[in-house]
């Protein structure tokens, strides 16, 4: 390769990784898979060895190079915290040969011929690093750039293996007074199933993988949302601590110390000495692994010694003493028959491929992900190829690459279409923005998309009023817009087939019903950008209406630079009046009023308590009561004078929790909140 052109691919290579890290650490939307992108930096790192003057002009141009740094996963809406003790990612393999000479590059630095390793599985999810000091939680910071994370303390407090408190070990070593324990955040393979079957009944795009889902979801603004998904942690490696003393000698008694603390550590280690015994422990794991709850996709190897590991010392980005291996992913190979185009709920074009179905990964394949239009172009895919698809988190299939040898001549590039396929309106691309979007409010997929989220169990919970129905009252025409679902009449409904009485008169019962259903299910259903479920409800309580609502502006939710109401912030502030200012948006609240639609606000707050018990006292809700609900524990303290609040400080007055109670019980622990049950909750109501 002559000078030139490598310098021409060196750019190229680290713009192109610097997109990718944009998706994957940033956004938790990566479009290419570990590999893929491994290959990339692969690649970077030779030719900045094969041309080091082309190197060193290029980081003095346009910073460190991709190779030399880690991934920065900070965000903005979080605070910055900075690490006691460097945060460091891990050099990494695909190869057996390779992690022989890694042990080969140790036993030199460190003049020894026995090493002894501990191989860990390595779970696929978002780096963390917790801080307890005095054997108390305070916080909770994602790895950032190495330096500085962003600190997502309130979210992590919603995952209820995270202890907010560690147990000494009896007859052991006192607590340190800090330390820096450093983990992942993780979601189990069945709670992703579970949220994206709510997603598919709700008609939205499905998460693409665990990771994914796992990572965007602790970047929430709104611990509330976080609440809803039930994160894991695992904890594994160590940061800073203080005094030193307080740790083992090992890796692996530090993950015995780990679990005697009571954190959720590595549920499976091994010891190997030697290179034999860990490459006899890679594969080991590689074939247990389809059995643990998380997704796996390598081995961290490491060095047993802590001294050894501090001997070793590290590079810019990764520790000398550890390596990841790296299993690749199954792969299969067919014909690609057709590519179509899905229309989503917001307008975004998504292509994917129809395949010649494949054994892959324990399932047929015949269909996957081919992301959007620039990643069709990039790899060049055509209908009539012969591709490679994998499983992208061994989840969702994703076709990664084309076997070029065996194109045949007819094959021509693919045209991704100027127009919707739907409604044949010219598509746009949003400035920032990848993907194509089709404008056309009015298109008949956006239209389905939208109904069906509204009626969904999510929003106002309309029975019978599924796909299949939505469908085929747009090809109707009956349903063009949320509105008409209170249009729909019943002579209509009873010439959709034979002995559909019931069924009509059951939809009806259920639409007439969703007419009063909680405001927050309306304002859920509208399917604003930003606004989930938790927010809606806070929505609800501040506006108390769909016509407030639509009428509110920027100071109604930020003044001074500050949130008015409490989890909503400048992004969905913009959102809400961005939606609100589209004139379409506007007419459907207007409509709604006038076909009878009459949500119910939350319950008032009294102004007269017919009781003055708890006047004065602030009361915080947690966990399942088992005689009431928490709205109606809510009534009763405001009807006795009290206030309920959503969150514990040092002016709460009581926590009143029940069963699995989360992060406020353990706050009220930590402030020396009195925490009460529902007995006695009640006998302070008796007086």
């Amino acid at each position: 390769m002559t000078p030139d052109a490598a310098q021409s691919r060196l750019a190229e290579l680290r713009a192109t990784i610097a997109r990718h890290d944009e998706l994957y650490y940033r956004r938790a939307e990566p479009e290419i898979s570990d590999s893929e992108y491994d290959r990339l930096k692969r690649e970077l790192a030779d030719l900045e060895t094969r041309f080091p003057e082309l190197a060193v002009a290029a980081s003095a141009l346009d910073g460190e190079s991709p190779t030399a740094r880690v991934g920065d996963d900070r965000t903005e809406g979080f605070a910055t915290y900075r690490h006691r003790q460097r945060m460091m990612s891990l050099d990494n393999t695909y190869s057996p040969d390779e992690l022989r000479e890694f042990h080969e590059r140790l036993a030199k630095l460190l003049d020894r011929e026995e090493l002894t390793y501990v191989v860990e599985p390595k779970i696929d999810g978002l780096a963390v690093s917790v801080t307890y000091e005095h054997g108390k939680l305070v916080r909770a910071v994602t790895r950032g750039n190495g330096i500085e994370g962003d600190d997502i303390t309130a979210n992590a407090l919603t995952i209820r293996a995270l202890p907010r408190k560690l147990h000494p070990v009896p007859g052991g070593a006192p607590l340190p007074d800090i330390v820096e324990i450093r983990g992942e955040i993780f979601m189990t393979l069945a709670e992703f199933e579970r949220i994206n079957k709510l997603r598919e009944e709700a008609a939205e795009p499905l998460y693409a993988n665990p990771r994914n889902l796992a990572a965007g979801t602790v970047k929430q603004l709104d611990s509330r949302e976080v609440a809803q998904r039930r994160l894991e942690i695992v904890l594994y490696g160590l940061g800073y601590c203080e005094p030193a003393s307080a740790l083992p000698a090992t890796q692996s008694a530090w993950h015995e110390l780990v679990r005697a603390w009571g954190l959720p550590a590595v549920e499976k280690y091994w010891i190997a000495r030697g290179p034999d015994e860990v490459w006899a422990a890679v594969q080991e794991l590689d074939r247990l692994r389809d059995a643990f709850s998380y997704a796996t996709d390598g081995a961290v190897v490491k060095l047993d010694s802590l001294p050894l590991q501090r001997e070793a010392g590290a590079t810019s980005k990764a520790p000398r003493w550890a390596m990841a291996y790296k299993f690749a992913a199954e792969r299969a190979e067919t014909l690609l028959r057709a590519i179509t185009i899905q229309v989503g709920r917001t307008g975004v074009l998504t292509p994917v491929a129809e395949l010649e179905p494949v054994h892959l990964s324990g399932s047929t394949v015949s269909r996957a992900t081919l992301h959007n239009r620039d990643e069709l172009a990039r790899k060049d895919i055509r209908v009539g190829d012969y591709v490679y698809v994998e499983k992208a988190g061994e989840i969702i299939p994703a076709v990664v690459a084309v076997n070029l040898s065996r194109r045949a001549p007819a094959c021509v590039p693919y045209v991704f279409p100027a127009a919707c396929p739907v409604c044949s309106t010219p598509v746009v691309q949003i400035e920032g923005e990848v993907a194509l979007r089709c404008p056309n409010y009015d298109c008949p997929v956006q239209i389905r998309r939208r109904a069906q989220h509204f009626a969904s169990k999510a929003c106002v919970d309309i029975d019978g009023l599924g796909i299949a129905m939505v469908d085929t009252l747009v090809e109707r025409g009956w349903l063009r817009g949320i509105p008409d679902i209170y249009r729909l009449r019943r002579e209509d409904l009873l010439t959709l087939g034979k002995s559909v009485e019931k069924s009509t008169d059951n939809l009806l019962a259920a639409i007439e019903a969703s007419k009063a259903a909680e405001l927050w299910r309306f304002i859920h259903g509208l399917g604003i950008t930003h606004v989930g479920a938790a927010s809606a409800k806070d929505l609800a309580q501040k506006f108390r209406s769909l016509e407030a609502l639509a009428d509110a502006r920027y100071e109604d939710f930020i003044a001074d630079k500050k949130s008015v109401i409490e989890g909503i912030g400048e992004t969905m502030a913009l959102a809400l009046i961005e939606h609100f200012n589209d004139p379409r948006n506007r007419a459907v609240i207007t409509e709604l009023a006038a076909l009878g639609v009459s949500p119910a606000p939350p319950p008032e707050k009294s102004t007269e308590p017919a009781s003055l018990l708890l006047a004065g006292k602030t009361f915080v809700l947690t966990g399942t009561l088992p005689g009431m609900t928490r709205d109606e524990a809510a009534a009763k303290i405001e009807a006795a004078g009290g206030k309920v609040s959503g969150s514990v400080s040092k002016k709460t007055s009581y926590v009143l929790a029940g069963a699995e109670a989360g992060s406020k019980l353990a706050k009220a622990e930590s402030l020396g909140v009195p925490v009460i049950d529902e007995a006695a909750f009640l006998r302070m109501l008796a007086g």
